[in-house]
């Protein structure tokens, strides 16, 4: 055994279990030579837009034709607490209608809702198309096999282990995500394999791996360790006196592992400065603020905000000497149990200007349109039950997600729709639906598109051999 090894990957574990505090040196603790995909020659970057709380699909993507919406304004109407429906196509504020190109959903119309009007551009275009009914499986299943608790996902509808089943295929408490196991797998053909996985939204269990550690960044870009770039006590011989200090290894295995920790840490924070596009003038123009569709008023997008973070290292990849990364970024507060239509429309409002700002900033990022080479795709952790509570909706499962970049064939709607109402095969509970696609699938054909091999997608995806169609064809081929 190498024991030098596995005393990396201890003290990883470590700051793995830490959480945010360990933040700045959860770098690489690995020999990367155990990396298993042959090296890159070409760029692209995968990034999971993780919307937490639960979206409400139901309200994201809507069926208009008039069986379809003749039930859906039937029961997402209330009689105590108004409704949670929205206008119909035509009507002022109303939904917008898309013509998906495909043949998934014969006799039915479909429309976004009413605040995503830069994704119905960006799915007309052909650069955002929608992946539908999925959800975390283990196995396909039916309505009579849920029932009867038949190898179904442990502890569906909490949120906790729910987001960690989406990000990781285990329950809270999971020590890797399959961000991060895809990273293991790529983090060869980068000349840094600390910059392989990313997070602008703090710690995330989808990008931590076996080997490669999640590098995390703020809206400036790398964190630094305070006073070690200025002055310390008024003195900047103080700041360099404690550099020393907490390089210092000392005579224990565990001191000296941790001085090797922190000054890969300080050497990552200094690449990674340097390598960074500027916001703003001359690197990635700084995001416009959002209307927030109730109070009319501008606001800042903490989402786009976000993605300009992630643009700034994509335009760096030269300098960090990167083929392949993974970033993660978040917006929250989908758990919309009351007031939905209002928090619903705001968060609606955010995606689709964060996406939009993204979108423009990939296609003149350093005079290269970027945009093929970059897909984001999105994930939440569970949808909503089709059934109001009164001024909401209740945990579900399976949800419609977005996937968007120059590389998706876009334009098209994939998977069948299920059917709009109460009672069906595919309704659970309160029009909970029973998910047709697994994350395997939906993750699987994103990682083929970003390089993996048929042997690392079933190592990455463990229940992936469970379905007949790995790959469920949204992604141009490489």
């Amino acid at each position: 055994m190498d024991h030098n090894q596995s005393r990396r990957r201890f003290i990883g574990n470590i700051l793995t279990m830490a959480g945010g505090s360990a933040a700045p040196f959860a770098l690489n603790l690995a020999a990367m030579g155990q990396a298993a995909a042959e090296t890159a020659t070409d760029y692209k970057a995968l990034i999971c837009l993780y919307m937490g709380g639960g979206n409400d699909h139901f309200n994201t993507l809507l069926a208009t034709d008039s069986e379809s919406w003749n039930a859906y304004s039937t029961i997402r109407t209330t009689k105590d607490s108004g409704s949670i429906a929205l206008p119909g196509v035509g009507a002022v504020n109303g939904v917008l209608p898309i013509t998906p190109s495909g043949n998934a959903n014969p006799g039915r119309s479909f429309a976004l809702h009413p605040e995503l009007k830069p994704i119905k551009a960006l799915f007309e275009q052909g650069r955002a198309a929608i992946v539908a009914n999925v959800g975390t499986l283990i196995q396909p299943t039916t309505r009579l096999q849920y029932r009867a608790g038949s190898n179904l996902p442990p502890k569906l509808f909490s949120h906790n282990d729910q987001q960690s089943l989406w990000q990781s295929y285990k329950p809270e408490g999971a020590a890797f995500g399959w961000g991060g196991r895809m990273g293991d797998m790529l983090a060869a053909s980068n000349s840094h394999a600390n910059f392989t996985c990313i997070s602008a939204a703090g710690n995330a269990v989808f990008l931590t791996g076996r080997d490669v550690r999640q590098y995390q960044v703020g809206a400036a870009g790398a964190v630094p360790i305070r006073t070690l770039n200025n002055m310390l006590f008024n003195s900047p011989a103080q700041s360099n006196t404690l550099q020393q200090v907490i390089t210092a290894g000392g005579t224990t295995n565990i001191g000296k592992e941790h001085a090797a920790v922190v000054s890969r840490s300080i050497a990552a924070q200094s690449l990674l400065s340097g390598a960074i596009l500027a916001a703003g003038s001359g690197g990635v123009p700084d995001p416009t603020r959002y209307v927030n569709p109730n109070t009319g008023l501008l606001a800042t997008n903490p989402l786009a905000v976000q993605l300009q973070t992630v643009a700034r290292i994509i335009g760096g990849r030269g300098g960090l000497g990167a083929k392949r990364q993974v970033f993660y970024v978040n917006l929250s507060g989908f758990d919309t149990h009351d007031n939905e239509r209002a928090r619903h429309g705001d968060l609606m409002a955010k995606l689709a200007h964060a996406l939009a700002y993204f979108d423009a900033a990939l296609a003149a990022l350093q005079g290269t349109d970027m945009r093929r080479q970059v897909t984001l795709f999105t994930a939440s952790d569970f949808g909503r039950t089709f059934a109001s509570n009164g001024d909401g909706s209740d945990h579900g499962w399976g949800s419609h997600h977005f996937v968007i970049g120059g590389a998706v064939k876009g334009g098209d709607i994939y998977g069948a729709v299920p059917p709009i109402g109460l009672n069906h095969d595919y309704d659970v509970s309160s029009g909970s639906l029973l998910p047709t696609f697994s994350v395997d699938q939906y993750g699987a054909t994103l990682a083929t598109w970003f390089g993996l091999s048929a042997s690392q997608l079933t190592d990455v995806f463990p229940n992936l051999g469970n379905f007949s169609t790995r790959n469920l064809g949204f992604m141009s081929a490489a």
